[in-house]
């Protein structure tokens, strides 16, 4: 890799990730050293010099070579770098799920996994299209969110967070009545599309309708895709999300996380008097919530016997 590619690597990959990305290009002899750390990055961390030439079976002025084919300024900046990635959970690729993995055994690679994709979630999250959506949100008369499957699950829990956003938000979660809905709606309504991998029909005909109709449309996605072009607001959500029978669905998790940056932006940016609201709300639910069935209700803060 030279100094000019270095330059235009992203700036969000994890030295796992770049060294995956770079192996194709490196020299047979740097590749050794390459799959000896993606094989046990954990005891690759711990290597001297001496320790990696040796695994690897080159010579360490060979794995100095390595080191700067993945942009580290010599092989103690390497170890840093790995460090650093270990410290996040291990990428999918190094904890794949097995069928005679133990309870112990999936819960670390699931834990691994999803802290790793949300960490790559956040580090590609562009802040410039999150603050678009914000305004958006803000300038909105109501807010339309529609998906299906995970993503459908996504949308629902955005409608719950209506007091947040501080407007009337609908999920409908049947196509025919997300498509009536998005065909009514105007200049004043956002339509907020999700789908991971931005190519669900369904979800791009009723954006589609949306958008025809006047509506603004924010697109919560995986990737580049049909439905990120077709947005005013495209937010990527970027995973490890794969098709393995096991493997759990991160990209809902992150969308789920997107979702709350929104709502608490949003909120935050209404004011004292609809910050006031959302309190005295959560103050009346948790009342709500101690109260017995039957028994008269009481005033917030009055407190009850033994209290």
């Amino acid at each position: 890799m030279n100094p000019a590619e270095l330059a235009q690597r992203a700036p969000s990959e994890t030295l796992l990730e770049r060294i995956t990305r770079s192996m194709p290009t490196m020299r047979k002899s740097e590749r050794k050293v390459g799959e000896v750390v993606l094989a046990a990055p954990g005891r690759a961390m711990n290597f001297t010099m001496a320790e990696c030439a040796e695994a690897a079976g080159v010579s360490e002025p060979t794995v100095m070579r390595f080191c700067s084919s993945i942009g580290c300024d010599g092989f103690q900046d390497f170890r840093i770098q790995l460090a650093q990635t270990m410290a996040l959970g291990l990428p999918v690729t190094h904890s794949a799920i097995t069928a005679d993995d133990t309870a112990g055994d999936l819960a670390e690679k699931i834990f691994n996994h999803t802290i790793s994709s949300l960490d790559r979630a956040r580090r590609n999250l562009d802040q410039d299209s999150v603050e678009r959506a914000i305004q958006a949100l803000l300038a909105a008369e109501s807010v339309l969110f529609v998906g299906f499957g995970a993503s459908g699950i996504i949308a629902q829990d955005a409608q719950q967070k209506f007091p947040l956003f501080g407007v009337p938000c609908d999920a409908p979660a049947d196509f025919h009545q997300q498509f009536i809905a998005a065909s009514v709606s105007g200049p004043r309504t956002v339509t907020f599309a999700i789908s991971n991998t931005g190519h669900t029909a369904e979800t791009l005909t009723v954006a589609r309708e949306a958008k025809s109709a006047g509506s603004t449309v924010i697109a919560l996605v995986g990737s580049d895709s049909p439905l990120a072009d077709l947005a005013d607001i495209a937010l990527k959500a970027v995973t490890f999300e794969d098709t393995d029978i096991y493997t759990p669905s991160t990209s809902r998790l992150a969308g789920l996380v997107v979702i709350d940056i929104l709502a608490t932006g949003v909120a935050m940016r209404r004011g004292p008097e609809h910050q006031e609201k959302i309190r005295r709300m959560k103050s009346r639910l948790a009342t709500m919530r101690h109260e017995v069935p039957g028994a008269p209700a009481r005033r917030v803060g009055e407190a009850g016997e033994g209290e």
